[in-house]
């Protein structure tokens, strides 16, 4: 598996600030669902870090363009597979089934929706947003609508958790790197 550091050089490569700091905040949030789970810290978090590798130059190739770009370079299909998986139902068919999957699945929508939060309030910050305050901008249908509520939805049934829980366990994730997103 490439290591960490080369990840986050390739994210650069075909990204922006935006999608890297979504990347770093997926990433946090992989890793912290992987200790929670006595999985691989590392390779969660390089898929947490690399999930919309392709989304900023390939938009209409979301996914796609990203097992051709890894492929080459040494990434395993479990990896690219997991990845490919976070958009099951909006630009592929490809299913969630490990607590991996899942779990990518669950965390990318809410990690953009946790930090539109932040972004809003006084302090800018992660480090006092509390899962209420989440919970009402989740109901704000105009609030960072480009977020689908749905999908965090069915991330946390398939984790088998409440959205209360899954939205603390973000949070948490989040604040355990807030300096890193600027948050």
């Amino acid at each position: 598996m490439p290591k960490r550091e080369n990840a986050f050089k390739l994210l650069k490569e075909y990204n922006g600030d935006a999608l890297v700091t979504h990347g770093l905040s997926v990433e946090g949030a992989m890793r912290h669902f992987a200790k929670k789970a006595n999985e691989d810290e590392e390779k969660w978090g390089i898929i947490g870090l690399l999930h919309d590798l392709d989304y900023e130059k390939f938009p209409d190739e979301h996914c796609h363009k990203t097992k051709e770009i890894m492929t080459p370079l040494g990434y395993s299909d479990e990896i690219i597979r997991a990845i490919m998986s976070h958009a099951y139902g909006i630009c592929t068919d490809i299913e969630p089934i490990s607590k991996m999957e899942k779990t990518l699945y669950a965390v990318d929508e809410l990690a953009g929706l946790i930090t539109a939060c932040a972004l809003v309030r006084p302090s800018k910050s992660v480090m006092d947003l509390e899962v209420k305050s989440v919970k009402k901008k989740f109901k704000q249908k105009s609030f960072a609508s480009g977020v689908d509520r749905e999908v965090i939805k069915k991330g946390a049934a398939m984790l088998d958790i409440t959205l209360d829980e899954l939205i603390y366990d973000v949070i948490q994730a989040m604040r355990s790197i807030a300096p890193s997103l600027g948050l």
